[in-house]
């Protein structure tokens, strides 16, 4: 369930981004724009939040996003859009706004899984780490609280 939220979200981030600049700039046909949208969105979901994110952490993941979203958009903008000005201006604004929203994607999956993780699925890495408080205990006199009315 986490994975589809996931998903749903990164698709809104790069749909619009996708849409906004490619349409403005190209007017380039709504439904090419979707394709872009949506394959885009499951090769960065694969590569960088799959396999990338769960081996090497948020930074890693966040600064490979970047070269990934370029070279897909790249690719994908050749292939699908007929272009008058070069793609590679485009690609790289556009990759530049995708990896910008990339590390809060990554902070809220990595939270979400380490809620699922707490419930029981999969130990935690840090069970072997405890820590332990540390606390003065008062002890308040009855007496000293009571109020007098005569």
């Amino acid at each position: 369930m986490i994975y589809l939220k996931t998903l749903g979200i990164k698709a809104i981030a790069i749909g619009i981004t996708v849409l906004s600049l490619f349409g403005i700039f190209y007017y380039a046909n709504l439904m090419n724009l979707f394709w872009i949208s949506i394959l885009l969105t499951g090769v960065t979901f694969l590569v960088g939040d799959l396999l990338i994110l769960r081996r090497f952490g948020n930074v890693t993941a966040s600064i490979v996003d970047f070269p990934l979203a370029f070279f897909v958009l790249w690719l994908l903008g050749s292939l699908l859009i007929e272009a008058s000005i070069p793609l590679v201006s485009i690609s790289l604004i556009a990759a530049f706004f995708i990896a910008c929203c990339e590390p809060f994607i990554h902070t809220y999956i990595e939270e979400k899984t380490e809620e699922d993780n707490e419930g029981g699925a999969k130990p935690s890495p840090d069970t072997g780490r405890m820590q332990t408080e540390f606390a003065e205990e008062f002890e308040f006199d009855k007496n000293e609280n009571r109020h007098d009315h005569l």
